[in-house]
């Protein structure tokens, strides 16, 4: 019987962790091809001149979709594995894609959307889960991080054919580029077919020869006698035994102390990625600039470029150095940076901004006054730089890698369900709050960056440089509320300590 998957494949570790970052990357699709069909003329009146409100539920029925999607992986990820569920989002992407790409009215169009919105919910639940379960403790956070990267990308490359195809007259314009974003789906899920199951997961459901066969693969060159392969092995089926006689995996498991504590951290984080405002900047940065002073729809699509352009550039040094920063060093810095670039973009606007009019509807805008116009412009590209590389990356590898495998599936789809809850509410707002309270929407913004500061700083400890297994202990030494006191060695274990621990926990079992 073959192994179901292609082992040359499997023994690249990061061409088996960034593969399935497609996945993340059609939510950057989804994004930019929104953002940038704002101020097309053929859109708004295909979908008869959407008001900021209209707009809104339009954009937030995606990350509608997205919650129901991301709380179906608490039991698809368990029941189907983490690979099939990965190929099943790939589907319903190119079903919502279809839908979007022959929309006639809002109706059709927000049904494709929430579709496609189960699509990214599902993947952007499952794909940090598959990428942690499989990657070598030393790469781990740099692998996940390939999440945040393919969001930028998707959302650079959409944004482009979007452009392109604003020269085209007429509904073309923007059906091409809603038609186009299937092809990626198209290729994760067939390509899917060549990468391997998790491990993890394998062991869990009684597959130990499978899961061997598989961690030799990814990290022994196919020796299963290798010392981190043992390693890795002997740590999770400890791990695995460890938490069956803890009780069955279920919703309960999630208040169980040492785990409820999880919860809240990765559920919070998620709150606070969305809380930050990026994506309202990425969403809406027609509308930001357009208020900025930026006249005439070329000018305002170069604008928007760059700013895409540099969250893709940015998050690359992230990628890099995420497992030698640290995530805490990245949270505290990035909210604390972002917050500053959010006052001051606000501070701008009510100095220099007045009511005025911008095709047809009465905004506050910064008028003939050049210099603020691109100070305002200048400080949004810091804040989206400030997000690409510390916040964004980190946001989606901690809550992947601080839950017992028992509860992993769960506790990450309910952590990532936290994410587009907050996604859809603000997604809907951004709009009446930009054309009510103005200028105030930044400061709104960046307060609540000041505020998950101080959260970090004291709640959430470092998990860098450690296997699954070992982050257990981190979480073990206490420190609810004074998280800079875990120490970076606490939980290091090398194969002798594993295998002694195993060999305690049978005898306490037979005595």
């Amino acid at each position: 019987m073959g192994k179901g998957y292609n082992a040359r494949i499997a023994s690249n570790p990061y061409i088996v962790g960034t593969f399935a970052c497609i996945g993340g990357g059609l939510f950057g699709l989804d994004i930019s091809s929104m953002s940038a069909a704002l101020n097309n003329p053929a859109y708004t009146n295909t979908f008869n001149n959407p008001t900021a409100n209209a707009q809104g539920a339009i954009v937030a029925s995606m990350p509608a979709g997205s919650l129901i999607g991301a709380l179906s992986v608490t039991y698809l990820g368990d029941k189907l594995g983490r690979k099939k569920t990965i190929i099943l989002a790939a589907l319903f992407w190119v079903i919502g894609s279809i839908l979007q790409c022959a929309s006639v009215n809002r109706g059709m169009l927000v049904v494709g959307r929430i579709i496609s919105g189960l699509s990214v919910g599902i993947s952007s639940a499952v794909v940090p889960v598959y990428q942690s379960e499989i990657a070598a403790p030393e790469i781990r956070g740099r692998l996940v991080a390939f999440q945040q990267w393919s969001i930028t990308w998707g959302i650079l490359l959409q944004y482009f054919v979007q452009f392109g195809c604003s020269y085209i007259n007429g509904t073309a314009s923007f059906r091409i580029p809603w038609g186009l974003q299937m092809i990626p789906a198209i290729i994760l899920a067939f390509g899917m077919i060549a990468f391997p199951e998790s491990p993890r997961w394998l062991v869990d459901h009684n597959r130990e020869a499978e899961a061997l066969e598989i961690l030799a693969d990814l990290h022994g060159g196919g020796n299963q006698q290798d010392d981190l392969v043992v390693l890795e092995f002997e740590e999770i089926k400890s791990q695995v035994y460890f938490e069956r006689t803890e009780g069955a995996k279920s919703w309960s498991d999630l208040l169980k102390p040492g785990v409820s504590r999880r919860v809240v951290l990765g559920s919070s984080l998620q709150m606070w990625s969305q809380l930050t405002g990026m994506n309202v900047m990425m969403y809406y940065v027609v509308y930001v600039f357009e208020g900025a002073g930026l006249t005439g729809r070329r000018a305002n699509l170069i604008a928007d470029s760059v700013q895409y352009v540099l969250n893709v550039s940015f998050t690359v040094p992230a990628i890099i150095y995420i497992d030698k920063w640290g995530r805490r060093p990245m949270f505290i810095y990035g909210c604390l940076i972002m917050g500053f670039w959010l006052y001051l973009v606000g501070g701008l606007q009510a100095r220099f901004g007045q009511w005025g009019t911008v095709d047809g509807a009465t905004t506050w805008v910064v008028i003939n006054n050049p210099a603020a116009t691109k100070a305002i412009i200048v400080c949004s590209y810091f804040f989206v730089s400030s997000f690409a590389i510390t916040m964004g990356p980190a946001s989606w590898t901690y809550p992947a890698e601080i839950f017992p495998m028992r509860v992993r599936a769960k506790a990450v789809s309910l952590s990532t369900a936290t994410n587009w809850l907050f996604n859809f509410a603000l997604a809907w707002a951004a709009p009446p709050m930009l054309a009510h309270i103005q200028w105030k929407t930044y400061f709104v913004f960046g307060t609540f960056n000041f505020a998950a500061c101080i959260h970090f700083f004291f709640c959430f400890p470092e998990t860098a440089q450690r296997s699954l297994e070992e982050i257990e202990d981190v979480f073990a030494q206490g420190h609810e509320y004074n998280a800079w006191a875990v120490s970076r060695s606490v939980g290091k274990r090398d194969l002798a300590d594993v295998l002694t621990n195993k060999g305690d926990e049978k005898e306490s079992v037979d005595a």
